[in-house]
């Protein structure tokens, strides 16, 4: 018996692979550019690895572009200290996060959902905010479109979950055009998140 084709199981999986395709053929004069500018001034690795949280609280390496210093000296440094001038212009127009697009490929990540965060935080969600990792994490989703880094951790969270109880075409669509607009005015990348440390 044929399963039914659905949005949520079959579509959006097929959108992501399609889309994440075609960006990194679009994008990869920026990305050559950018690794090779890293490559100049940093003198080191142009990419960042890190361990994040996916879905069903699976962990993944998700793959950057290196934007902070990493030296001995700077590793005690706030996060926005250890940003070159240079990592930080790539992370106000998301440069630094077109090597997702490979973790897309492979399954790790989505184009739309919540942004994969620390496997440390997980001891730290409440059950409703377990719920968002009942999806793919993403590249942009609801709280990136609400305030990006300007929101704290409880709306933050509340966003996710909210993504993942009313995930649509149209939705994911009306993430993506409200993340173009904010790519092009670089709103909102310049501000750190704090650690989440739990809930009250």
């Amino acid at each position: 018996m044929l399963r039914t084709f659905t949005y949520k199981k079959q579509g959006k999986r097929l959108l992501d692979v399609l889309g994440a395709t075609i960006l990194l053929i679009l994008a990869a004069p920026i990305l050559l550019v950018s690794v090779l500018l890293l490559l100049f001034i940093h003198r080191g690795s142009p990419f960042f690895v890190q361990r994040r949280t996916g879905r069903h609280g699976e962990r993944f390496a998700l793959y950057k572009l290196a934007s902070m210093r990493n030296t001995a000296p700077q590793l005690s440094l706030p996060d926005h200290e250890r940003t070159t001038p240079l990592g930080k212009v790539i992370r106000a127009y998301a440069i630094d996060e077109l090597p997702q697009l490979l973790n897309v490929l492979k399954g790790d990540m989505s184009l739309i959902g919540p942004r994969p965060l620390l496997p440390e935080y997980l001891a730290l969600y409440n059950d409703r905010q377990m719920r968002r990792h009942e999806v793919r994490p993403g590249l942009t989703g609801l709280a990136q479109i609400h305030g990006r880094n300007n929101t704290d951790w409880p709306s933050r969270l509340e966003w996710d979950v909210r993504y993942v109880e009313q995930l649509s075409p149209a939705l994911d669509l009306h993430i993506t055009l409200r993340t173009i607009g904010l790519l092009l005015c670089g709103k909102g990348r310049h501000t750190q998140m704090p650690r989440f440390t739990g809930n009250p």
